[in-house]
C-alpha cells in the first residue's frame, strides 16, 4: 500500500507571494486568458519563473508543458489554500482617520473580509455610521467578537492605545491581528500578528531612491562644512 500524503507546509514566504500570483491570475481570468505560462506569470509577478513553479509546487500544480497552468484552477487552488472559499469578518479597533479610511476601503469586503464592527473609546465617535457599520464602545467588542464569529482584528489606534486594543481583541477571542499602529505589540505565542508600518515603507523607498540618484542625497545631506 503506498504511503499517506502528507501535506507540506507552505513556507511564509510563498504564502507571501499567494495573494500577488492571485491578483494577477484574477486579472488575466477577467480578460480571458485560459492559461498562463510560469514566465509570464513571473514577469507580472515581478520574481523569476523558477520561484514561481516551486511556490506552485506546493500547492500540488504543476502545469503543463507547451501549455502551462490552467487560470481557473490556479485561482481556485490558491483561494482554497489561503482559505478565502468563504468570508472572514474583521473588527477593527479605532474609529479615528484611518479607521474610517478602512472602513470606508470596499477592497476588504470585495475580497472576503467584511468589516463586522468598529470599536473606539471616544464617545462623539460611538454611535456614528462608518459605511453601513454603526461604531460601538469597545466595552462591546468580546460580543461583536461572538455574535459575528470574528477571528481576525485590525488595530487602526495611536500608538499609546494600540497595545491595550491588542489585549482587548486576544481576551475577546479574536486569533489574528493586523496592526497599523507604529509599535510592537506584545501577544500570547499562538496570536498571528502582521504589521502595517507605512513609515518603514517610506524609508525603504528612499534607500531605494538614494540609490537611483547614486547616492548624490545622501553626500548633500551628510556633507560636512569646511574646517575654518
Amino acid at each position: 500500500m503506498a504511503p499517506e500524503r502528507t501535506r507540506r507546509r507552505i513556507p511564509d514566504a510563498t504564502v507571501a507571494r499567494l495573494p500577488v500570483y492571485l491578483r494577477i491570475l484574477t486579472e488575466q481570468g477577467d480578460e480571458g486568458v485560459d492559461s498562463i505560462s510560469s514566465e509570464r506569470l513571473a514577469e507580472l509577478g515581478g520574481v523569476n519563473a523558477a520561484k514561481v513553479r516551486k511556490d506552485l509546487s506546493y500547492l500540488g500544480s504543476y502545469g503543463t508543458r507547451g501549455v502551462g497552468y490552467e487560470v481557473a484552477y490556479l485561482v481556485y487552488q490558491i483561494r482554497r489554500e489561503l482559505g478565502l472559499t468563504h468570508d472572514w469578518p474583521v473588527v477593527i479597533v479605532g474609529a479615528g482617520n484611518l479607521g474610517q479610511a478602512l472602513a470606508g476601503y470596499a477592497g476588504f469586503g470585495e475580497r472576503g473580509f467584511p468589516v463586522a464592527g468598529i470599536v473606539d473609546v471616544d464617545d462623539a465617535k460611538i454611535g456614528t455610521v462608518l459605511s453601513g457599520v454603526r461604531v460601538r464602545h469597545i466595552d462591546e467588542l468580546p460580543q461583536i467578537v461572538q455574535t459575528k464569529r470574528v477571528s481576525i482584528g485590525v488595530v487602526a489606534t495611536p500608538a499609546a492605545a494600540a497595545q491595550d486594543a491588542a489585549d482587548r481583541l486576544v481576551r475577546a477571542g479574536v486569533t489574528s491581528i493586523l496592526n497599523f499602529a507604529p509599535v510592537v505589540l506584545a501577544v500570547p505565542r499562538a496570536i498571528e500578528v502582521r504589521k502595517v508600518d507605512l513609515a518603514v515603507e517610506l524609508q525603504i523607498l528612499s534607500y531605494h531612491e538614494q540609490r537611483r540618484a547614486g547616492g548624490a542625497i545622501h553626500a548633500v545631506g551628510t556633507a560636512r562644512p569646511a574646517s575654518a
